[in-house]
C-alpha cells in the first residue's frame, strides 16, 4: 500500500533574519504574513504556507523549489517585477527558458536574499488530437 500525499501544506526554510524574509517574499509576490512564532514567521497565500525560522541558511540543502504560473503573460509580468525589484535573476538577458533541455515548459529561475533557488514555471498545455473521422461521419458530410 502506498500513501497519497496532498497538496503541501507548507515547508520550512533556516533563514538568517526571518522577518526581513518575510518582507522581501511578501513585498514580491501574492503572499501575506499568516503568524509570527518563536524566532520565526509563516506567510501564505491560497496555495502555500512558507515557514522561516532563524538559523544558517542552506541553500545547497534544497536544488530549488517552482511554483506554476497560470501562463506566459503571467510569467513575463512577473520577470518585469522581479527585474523592477533588482532581483538576482538567473541568464540575464533570456531569463525566460526550457525547464529543461527539450522541455516545452518555460521557466525563469532567481535566487532570494539568503541564497536559495526559485523558479516560477508555466506548463505547456497538452495538444489536443484531432478527432479522426470514422466512415459513418464521413457519409453525413
Amino acid at each position: 500500500m502506498t500513501i497519497r500525499l496532498g497538496t503541501v501544506g507548507h515547508f520550512s526554510l533556516a533563514v538568517k533574519d526571518p522577518q526581513k524574509a518575510a518582507r522581501w517574499w511578501t513585498q514580491r509576490f501574492d503572499l501575506k504574513k499568516m503568524f509570527e512564532f518563536v524566532d520565526g514567521v509563516a506567510i501564505t497565500n491560497d496555495a502555500i504556507t512558507i515557514a522561516f525560522f532563524k538559523g544558517k541558511p542552506r541553500p545547497d540543502a534544497l536544488e530549488h523549489m517552482s511554483f506554476h504560473l497560470p501562463g506566459l503573460r503571467a510569467l513575463r509580468t512577473a520577470l518585469a517585477e522581479l527585474k523592477r525589484a533588482a532581483t538576482d535573476l538567473e541568464d540575464p538577458g533570456a531569463e525566460i527558458g526550457p525547464e529543461a533541455p527539450g522541455s516545452k515548459h518555460l521557466g525563469l529561475w532567481f535566487r532570494d536574499p539568503d541564497g536559495y533557488r526559485w523558479e516560477l514555471s508555466v506548463q505547456a498545455k497538452p495538444r489536443r488530437r484531432k478527432k479522426r473521422r470514422t466512415p459513418e461521419r464521413r457519409k453525413r458530410r
